[in-house]
């Protein structure tokens, strides 16, 4: 059937300022990394972009090599921006990124900016598109000079094919470097995305501060840790998991006893504040208004529903920033 988006998909949503920039995200945004490529359901991802949309998540983050196989993402992507989306493309921001690996020889990776310029063509072709709203390096070249890095970034957005430019994965001393070269070449830097999450805080060691002394915005991605801060390893390791599949991006050596135990306590001052641990996790990824937009995955239609629902209650007590702090260091 004919798609056409609800009347009432920003009745709810809450939109941030991405730093200094004139550009709101949406507070939760969707990733494509899992579970839209060519090994999995279309008609799943195309109801779980539907339904996200309606939602009023207006923000579809991607990558080159996002699927399997690398590419078939942004391929999946494009064949419903055709058929569902093109009359509401003016209403969406879709990011792009390259960095990792994508094709044979030495300019299939990392940050030169032949292989920079040459991936988001191809990306710009598997979608349909003419420009991407954000282009991402997707990860730091120890190899290539930054200079290069960020000079590939300004081009593309001098040559019209992306709005805004980001960086991710990048320390405090790098965030720092690029975001001068890039003002000094007049394209600011947009926005930073950072693994982040209550089991993961290294950005607060530096990068966040950077980030906010430079007007740059931030997307957390992993806020939910892989699934861990989710009712799914409440009572160990299951079966289905990416921790108990060797190809996950979560190890079965991350998910400890004494992580179970955190999570299991973490679990309870949820339920105490009338939210999963899931929403509870992403409300403190935005808490105080650091980090611009959550960047959640989702497998179904209902861990969308679910995650949106986080937006009903994002208010932390004193009481209860002190005793997730407690769990997370004892």
């Amino acid at each position: 059937m004919a798609y056409t988006a609800s009347k009432d998909r920003y009745s709810e949503m809450k939109y941030n300022r991405c730093g200094q920039s004139g550009l709101l995200l949406p507070a939760i945004s969707l990733g494509l990394w899992h579970n839209f490529g060519g090994v999995d359901s279309f008609e799943n991802g195309r109801a779980m972009l539907r339904r996200a949309f309606d939602l009023g998540i207006t923000h579809f983050d991607l990558a080159n090599n996002y699927g399997p196989p690398p590419g078939s993402a942004e391929e999946m992507f494009g064949s419903l921006l055709k058929t569902d989306f093109s009359t509401y493309r003016d209403e969406l921001i879709i990011s792009s990124k390259a960095g990792y690996h994508m094709w044979d020889g030495p300019y299939g990776e990392w940050g030169s900016k032949k292989y920079l310029i040459s991936s988001l063509d191809q990306s710009l072709k598997r979608m349909g598109l003419e420009y991407v709203d954000i282009f991402y390096s997707h990860r730091p070249d120890p190899d290539t000079p930054m200079e290069e890095t960020m000079g590939a970034l300004d081009q593309i957005v001098r040559q019209g094919k992306a709005l805004y430019v980001g960086i991710s994965s990048y320390d405090e001393d790098q965030t720092k470097q690029a975001i001068s070269i890039l003002k000094d070449l007049g394209t600011p830097l947009l926005i930073h995305q950072p693994k982040y999450s209550m089991l993961n805080r290294s950005i607060e060691n530096g990068v966040q501060d950077v980030l906010q002394e430079n007007g740059v915005g931030s997307i957390a991605f992993c806020p939910l840790q892989q699934g861990l801060l989710t009712n799914k390893y409440l009572n160990g390791v299951p079966q289905e998991s990416r921790a108990a599949k060797s190809t996950g991006a979560l190890g079965e050596n991350e998910v400890t006893e004494e992580v179970i135990s955190k999570v299991q306590e973490l679990n309870s001052l949820a339920e105490n504040r009338g939210q999963s641990l899931a929403q509870m996790s992403l409300a403190w990824v935005l808490r105080e208004g650091r980090v611009t937009s959550a960047l959640i995955g989702a497998s179904k239609v209902s861990q969308i529903e679910e995650n949106v629902k986080t937006l009903e209650n994002l208010e932390f007590s004193s009481e209860e920033l002190s005793a997730i702090e407690r769990i997370l260091t004892d």
